[in-house]
């Protein structure tokens, strides 16, 4: 497993886990990161990362971005 910073932009993965606290991660749900769907990363800028999750594409900093594990 490795965070989703580490993927490069145009790879599609499946999330594996989800770390922090229940507000942390209540607030990734609900932008549609769930265990066991796949993202595909669209583009990155630095650490942050701009991810296709269903029909959406959403932006995510860093700090949450590393907390997302594929």
């Amino acid at each position: 497993m490795m965070p989703i910073t580490m993927c490069k932009e145009g790879e599609r993965v499946t999330i594996r886990k989800i770390t922090g606290n229940d507000k942390v991660r209540q607030h990734l749900s609900e932008l549609g990161f769930v265990v066991d769907h796949d993202v595909t990363v669209i583009t990155k800028v630095g650490q942050n990362v701009i991810v296709q999750v269903k029909d959406s594409r959403v932006a995510v900093d860093a700090s949450m971005a590393n907390r997302i594990m594929v």
